[in-house]
This record gives structure tokens, sequence and C-alpha cells, in this order.
């Protein structure tokens, strides 16, 4: 199953339905027009270049696809979400596209008007979810035949992981369990299915090709070998998933996906919806471009500020640890003296003296992230996120909070609701209070929740509570 090659099939299928769909509702204009089926009924039809039109109406229906978020996941969609995707999609397309022509007709009939919308959002409606439903069928009958398989290994070796893999045996057949990686020396499974221990990890997943891990450990109360072992596993592209302990099973973070199996609680999945999911990265692109531009004066002015002040560089480039636990170099303004760590990482705060006079005003604002709207554009960040750690910070913060391994799963953030409430971390344990609160907006995330966020953040900037 090659999860690239599906969304690609998906776009071409949607562009060709609205070709088909725009072709067919040229000619119905037409048709209404010359023939005059409505007596009584006199309709002036603007003189459009339907040829570019032609061109344009599938590339603005694919962008709207896009924002309902039915590009996400589409391995894992159900009849249901293509039909509620494709209705919301085709009435919003069709909604706006007769806004334009609206304004185009010089005279227009409001019984033409709603009859020629009906057309559209019908012609839209069906042969986009025919063309879907041709995937989604072919994707059924993949997992049906065997075919395709998600190949899913258990991680544990005692009765919880026997009994995972005999539900998913029984009741999950698209799941191929390729066998258990051992975390004990006690072992309750199948001793010719045991593929290794986690220090082969690794191995075990590319040799398998790996799509699905479950963690299943009989001791459900040893939270520092269950988070040490997702940790690990994030810097894989695979699902993980671990049986709920009582704390999961009560706060509803544990999820029956398919009935006799046990409910499992998934680390990769994010809580917020494939639509919120899509237009908050659209947002993240749109907002971080055009702030560039409207501070690229800015962001000159405080470049030769910079320069002036003390000796080095103007931008400053540290690793830090993204989505998935991957590390990239976050951008920012330099606020220190060239040299103030020296290769050993310290901790700043409002009356660090490493602290340029330059510097000491950037953080207050906060000016000093504005180059982040970069790593924003290129993926790296989310305007809204937790923020990102290095790598001697969060092995740190593990020794006392081995869930800190649960933000991996979304984008780091501009900002978020951690540091509003914390704000600069100069301790360890202030970024443990802090990723409390990274963790209760990561299971709240939502585009509402965002916007407040984002709020308060301009707050904090215009009265330079930054430091």
């Amino acid at each position: 199953m090659n999860k690239n090659l599906l969304v690609k099939k998906y776009i071409l299928y949607d562009m060709l339905a609205a070709l088909i769909v725009w072709i067919a509702f040229v000619i119905f204009r037409k048709t209404i027009n010359d023939i005059h089926i409505l007596d009584g009924i006199h309709v002036l039809i603007p003189n459009y270049d339907y040829i570019t039109s032609l061109i344009l109406f599938p590339f603005y229906c694919i962008f709207i696809h896009s924002l309902s978020g039915i590009y996400l996941n589409t391995h894992k969609k159900t009849r249901g979400s293509l039909i509620l995707a494709t209705l919301v999609s085709s009435a919003f397309i069709s909604l706006s596209v007769f806004l334009v022509l609206k304004l185009g007709d010089a005279v227009v009939s409001y019984e033409y008007f709603y009859f020629s919308l009906l057309v559209l959002f019908s012609l839209l409606f069906i042969f986009t979810f025919t063309f879907r439903n041709i995937i989604f069928s072919q994707i059924q009958k993949n997992y049906k035949t065997k075919k395709w398989t998600i190949n899913t290994i258990i991680i544990g070796n005692g009765n919880n992981a026997h009994k995972i893999a005999s539900d998913l045996e029984n009741h999950a057949p698209q799941n191929s369990i390729i066998g258990f990686v051992t975390t004990d020396k006690k072992i309750s499974v199948p001793a010719d299915k045991v593929l290794g221990n986690m220090i082969q990890i690794a191995s075990i997943i590319e040799k398998n090709d790996i799509h699905e891990t479950i963690v299943a450990l009989d001791n459900e109360e040893d939270e520092t070998q269950l988070f040490k072992i997702i940790n690990l596993l994030y810097k894989f592209d695979v699902d993980i998933q671990f049986t709920p302990r009582l704390y999961e099973i009560l706060i509803g973070s544990a999820k029956i996906t398919k009935l006799g199996i046990s409910p499992l609680v998934s680390i990769t999945k994010s809580s917020m919806p494939d639509w919120q999911a899509s237009i908050k990265r659209f947002l993240d692109i749109v907002i971080s471009f055009i702030s560039l531009i409207l501070v690229s004066p800015f962001l000159i002015y405080f470049s030769i500020k910079i320069k002036g002040d003390s000796k080095g560089p103007v931008f400053y480039r540290q690793e830090r640890i993204g989505r998935y636990g991957r590390p990239f170099k976050i951008l920012k303004f330099r606020t220190m003296y060239l040299g103030s760590e020296n290769g050993i990482p310290k901790l700043s705060s409002s009356e660090d003296e490493r602290i340029t006079p330059v510097g000491r005003m950037l953080r207050k604002y906060r000016i000093d992230e504005i180059p982040q709207f970069w790593n924003i554009l290129r993926g790296d960040m989310s305007l809204v996120g937790p923020r990102p750690e290095r790598r001697y910070y969060i092995n740190k913060i593990m020794d006392e909070a081995p869930y800190y391994c649960l933000l991996y799963k979304i984008r780091p953030g501009l900002t978020s609701w951690g540091p509003i409430k914390i704000g600069y971390s100069d301790t360890v344990e202030k970024m443990i209070e802090r990723l409390n609160y990274d963790i209760i907006y990561m299971e709240n995330m939502t585009l509402a929740t965002d916007v407040k966020i984002l709020m308060y953040t301009f707050e904090i900037i215009f009265k330079g509570k930054g430091v």
C-alpha cells in the first residue's frame, strides 16, 4: 500500500470529476439560454471565457476538497466520511461559484438561479462521490482479498499481548500480525512469532515494512517503560497504539475501533478532525507568508540594530526536536553575545547577562521569534503548538515526565497555551509545568482554541510581557 500514490489517485479522480461537471454545466447553461425551456424566463448568460474556466474550476475544486481533509489519512476513510466530505465541499464550491456567476449576470431569474445552483451541486456531488467510491471499493477489496494488509507488530510478550493478537486475528482481517517484540524475559506468546527485542526495533520495522505498532504491556502501571517505548517508535513512520490504563478509559481516550477488539489509545492520531487540520495548515502558510512580507522592513531594521549592537550573525539557528521526534533548525534573531554557551546548553532568564541590550528588547516583545515564520512555511512548525525543545532538555524533562513524547504527534508552534501561562521557562520544573498545559492543549485542539491562544499572545506582545 502506497499512501502517497493513493492520495494522488484521489486528486486525479476529483480533477476528472470536476472537468466532466464543468463541461456538463456549461452545456446546461447554454441549452437553457438558447432553447428557453422555462416559459416567461429571460436570462442573459454572461460571455465567459469557458476555456479558462475549464482550467481554473478543477484546480479550485481540488483546493476546496483539500481543505475538507479528504486527502488526509485516505486509507482510513469510511464510506460515511466520504459522503459527508463530498457533500460539504460540493455545497461550498457550488455556492461560491454561483456567487461569482450572480455578480456577472446582468439580469437573472431567481427561479433559474436556484435551479442552476441545484444542477451544479447535484452534478458535482454525484460525479465526485462516484469516482471516490470506486477508489474506496477498490481499497476495501484489496483489504478483503489480502492484497493489501496493515503489517502490525505487537510490543509485549505477556498475556495482554497474546489477547490483542487474538482479537486482531478474529476481528480485524486487514491487520497482518507479523509478530511480537519482547520487553522482558517472561514469554507467553508463541516463540516462533517472536521477532526480537526493543534493541532491534529499527531493523524489525524496516525489514517487515511495518505500518502499525501496538504496545501491549502486562504491567499497566509501568508508565516509564510505556513512554520509553513510545519515544523510540516516534522516529518511524508507523501508527502507534497502546492498551489503555484506567486513566485513559476515564477521560475517554480509549476508542473501540472495531467490535470484538479491546479498546486502544492512538498516539499518532491527532484529536483535531482532518478538515480542521487541513485548514490549520492552510492558515499557517497564508498568515506566515503575509506576515513575512508585512514585517520585512522591520526585519531589515532589526538586522541593522543587531549588527551594530554586538559581533556575530543576525540570525541564530539551533537544533530543536519537532514532529515525530525529528530534528530541525529553528530560526531566531540572535539575542545573546556570540559564544554564550560554548557547546554547553544553559537556560535563560530575564536577568541573564548573556543577553545583549537589543536582544533584551527583542525578547520583551517576542520580536526575536519573527524569523520562525520561515519555519512555519517550511512545515517544521505551526502558528500554534507546543514550543520545541532541544534534545538535551527533553532528556532531562523525560526523567521526571516521561510522557513528553506525546507532544511529538503534532507540529511544535510559535506560541501555545504553555508559554502563555508560564512564559520563558528558565528551569526544568517550569518546563514540566509548561508541558502539562501543552498536553491539555493537544487533547483539545480546535481552530477556535488556536484563535483564543493567538489573541492571548497578542496581548502579551503588546504589553511587553515576553520575558
